[in-house]
């Protein structure tokens, strides 16, 4: 697979991951009226892995998915299915918009692990876009003093298995296929989940099954998109790209649930755009002077 470094096709591939996981939040909140989310994830799982499989039989069958590293995968499907639990249960507590914007903490412990033990440079674009996107998110969210909702905890929480989780797939690109890397995802996260689903089952209404599929489709292949981002470019420069989805949530809140779209949310939109801009600048030259 091409592993051009590419920060174009790095932001290609992560419009297809902003698209997709927009239409995640929108469908996992109407799913989750009617199932629990241990039902969500099984069904997801399996419905996922039944869209994957062509994709997989096209590029030479199970052949692709064999990997030496089979413990990482595990480790971190686990990991990633304990904060996707969090993500899909914070939905039913705090408006989807909160969700969306606490889980750009994520970016703080991603450029963290993907520092320390990827050995990935922070650039002063890397950090200036990483302080700005959080500012944004900030003005966007303006947190409330006063009691905490536990809703906004487990979001935080979900956000930080977020984050060890792209540094690890980080880490896997240099070895695995996207399609490897997806289908150890769907693998290990449908094994963690048909117990507790099977405990809780219930027989969701037929236009809830529409959900169901829905999110299996755009979850299975929006971390496709993600992990074909993170071949051509560094995990500190794809995630950042990511605070975009924060405005545009924000808007599908306004559009969909009549959510508040204010002056607040347009100034931290900007901010997070300019972040991008600025991430997006091509790394300086060396003179050869300088050599």
């Amino acid at each position: 697979m091409d592993r051009t470094p590419s920060k174009t096709r790095a932001a290609l591939w992560m419009s297809g991951w902003l698209a997709l996981m927009l239409i995640v939040a929108v469908a996992g909140r109407e799913a989750t009226r009617e199932v629990n989310v241990f039902q969500l994830m099984a069904v997801r799982g399996v419905l996922g892995f039944v869209m994957l499989y062509p994709l997989v039989h096209i590029n030479g069958g199970f052949a692709i998915v064999k990997t030496a590293r089979v413990h990482l995968h595990i480790a971190r499907n686990l990991i990633h299915f304990c904060a996707q639990l969090g993500w899909f249960y914070a939905l039913t507590l705090i408006p989807i918009g909160q969700v969306v914007a606490i889980e750009f903490t994520m970016p703080i412990w991603t450029a963290i692990l993907a520092a320390g033990f990827l050995g990935e440079r922070m650039t002063s674009w890397k950090i200036v876009a990483i302080v700005l996107g959080l500012i944004g998110v900030i003005v966007i969210v303006r947190p409330a003093t006063g009691a905490i909702n536990p809703g906004q905890l487990i979001a935080l929480a979900a956000a930080m298995g977020f984050g060890i989780s792209i540094a690890v797939v980080k880490s896997l690109t240099r070895t695995e296929q996207a399609l490897t890397i997806i289908f150890w995802m769907l693998v290990v996260q449908s094994l963690a989940s048909i117990g507790p689903a099977l405990y809780v089952w219930t027989w969701p209404p037929l236009s809830t099954w529409g959900w169901l599929a829905v999110i299996a489709f755009c979850g299975t292949f929006s971390h496709y998109c993600m992990a074909r981002a993170l071949l051509h470019a560094d995990a500190t420069v794809v995630i950042p790209m990511d605070f975009v989805r924060v405005p545009l949530t924000a808007i599908v809140g306004w559009l969909i649930y009549a959510e508040q779209l204010d002056a607040y949310t347009v100034l931290g939109a900007a901010m997070i755009l300019a972040g991008n801009l600025l991430n997006l600048k091509p790394a300086a030259k060396v003179s050869a002077r300088a050599r």
